[in-house]
């Protein structure tokens, strides 16, 4: 199955990079999906005042299809059923304000199972607004839970770890640090075996419960880097996978919802104090070159790496896939909220504790402090990250010609079918090399 990808500027915005599918290769992905849709604008990005024009193209097995427009992932703005002529339907959805929208189209296959397919536009993304503004002590209350961090000594423990045969030029440890609460941070650290200066990469975790992975920061020490990956719990890193399973489904099944009523119990307040510590472990280590210092992850790993950034002013860049934690209150405009509140039990925000809450912990209440260029990943389709909560949260960088958007109009939450390698490759082939070499982010 052939794809014809391409990656290109477009007017709206100098520093919008676009990723599509071009309409040409529809044969080619009914042969794989009974049904596709695509927008008239390829990229999928227009201007307020525009109207979408959606192209739905179904395999003829396919008969009564729903649809569903939904403004911000959430609020139905119009649904019905689609008109066919033979395997065609179109249907124009205007944009009378800045904002995502998310066509969800529905039909039961042949064995009676419901089937679904997405479709995905935003107007005038740089306009879009968080839909509260932070909490007026904000800033103070991360300055005092630093200060409290500060007092606590990392007291670092390394434990070496001789890789296997062919791996011997890359140093390997585990690592733990004193954190806050009696708690530890652990995770593993890689970097060339010349003892000399090194840029540094640290990489926060995306959600879940599991263990971590020599090579998923091996590589990149073999490229230069003297990296660190921490978890984003108080766990053994490299524990058999029911050990993970366990947890996963007792304590830590909802830690995402660990302690919400209150800024100080909730879960995710040890997370981003660890991201701080970790990142100021490594400016102090004598194998850090003393001036790049770049995080990154994806999901709720970008969440972190974004409030890292937002926190640490040795931060240098700051690389985020679909980052979670944005717009967390995204309900108060009719917008999806991002990850974690999405997942949530219905009507939790409903709780002003709760509610108060979550302003604490967004993202888009951290990048007001970002100094440093962002590279961001932004899924069209995303139904866990918000992509209209994503760009609320990023407009909020005082410096946007630093800030560089990979929009990725077929892009889901995961990188399905290959969705998200225009930002796979943007990070890894041209801003990480681009990095390591000159502290000095590509320009666009």
């Amino acid at each position: 199955m052939i794809f014809i990808m391409q990656i290109m500027k477009i007017s709206i915005t100098p520093l919008v990079l676009v990723f599509h599918l071009s309409l040409c290769c529809w044969t080619s992905i009914l042969s794989a999906a009974p049904i596709h849709i695509a927008p008239d604008n390829p990229s999928g990005v227009y201007k307020v005042n525009d109207t979408v024009v959606w192209t739905i193209l179904r395999d003829l097995s396919v008969k009564e299809v729903n649809y569903n427009v939904k403004r911000g992932g959430q609020t139905s703005v119009e649904s019905g059923r689609l008109e066919f002529v033979g395997n065609q339907a179109t249907l124009q959805t205007p944009f009378n304000a800045p904002g995502a929208l998310l066509l969800e189209v529905s039909w039961t296959d042949a064995d009676g199972e419901e089937q679904r397919a997405l479709g995905g536009a935003v107007a005038s993304p740089s306009d879009i607004l968080m839909s509260l503004p932070p909490p007026e002590d904000f800033n103070e209350f991360w300055e005092s839970k630093i200060e409290q961090l500060q007092s606590i000594p990392p007291n670092p423990k390394l434990h070496k770890v001789e890789l296997e045969t062919g791996e011997n030029r890359i140093n390997y440890w585990k690592i733990r640090m004193n954190h806050v609460g009696g708690s530890q941070i652990r995770g593993q650290i890689a970097r060339p075996d010349e003892e000399r200066p090194y840029p540094a990469l640290l990489i926060p975790q995306w959600a879940g419960v599991y263990p971590l992975q020599k090579e998923w920061i091996t590589s990149f020490a073999d490229q230069g880097w003297l990296v660190l990956n921490i978890l984003a719990h108080d766990l053994p890193i490299d524990e058999e996978e029911s050990y993970y399973e366990t947890l996963k489904a007792g304590p830590l099944g909802d830690y995402y919802s660990i302690g919400n009523t209150d800024r100080e119990t909730y879960y995710f307040l040890r997370m981003y104090l660890s991201c701080y510590r970790a990142a100021e472990y490594l400016t102090r280590r004598p194998d850090w070159d003393g001036q790049t210092l770049v995080v990154m992850g994806g999901s709720q790993g970008g969440q972190q790496a974004l409030v890292t950034a937002g926190l640490h002013p040795k931060v240098t860049a700051a690389l985020a896939n679909v980052p979670a934690g944005c717009d967390l209150t995204g309900e108060e405009v009719g917008r999806q909220n991002g990850f974690p509140t999405y997942f949530w039990n219905p009507g939790i925000l409903d709780s002003p504790a709760v509610r108060k809450t979550a302003r604490y912990f967004d993202v888009g209440n951290f990048t007001s402090n970002i100094q440093c260029p962002v590279l961001v990943g932004i899924g069209l389709l995303d139904e866990v990250c918000s992509p209209e909560g994503i760009f609320a949260a990023i407009n909020g960088i005082p410096d946007q010609s630093r800030v560089e958007q990979v929009i990725m109009p077929q892009a889901p939450h995961g990188n399905v079918d290959g969705a998200q390698e225009a930002y796979n490759q943007r990070a890894n082939e041209v801003w990480l090399p681009a990095l390591l070499e000159t502290n000095t982010p590509p320009t666009w």
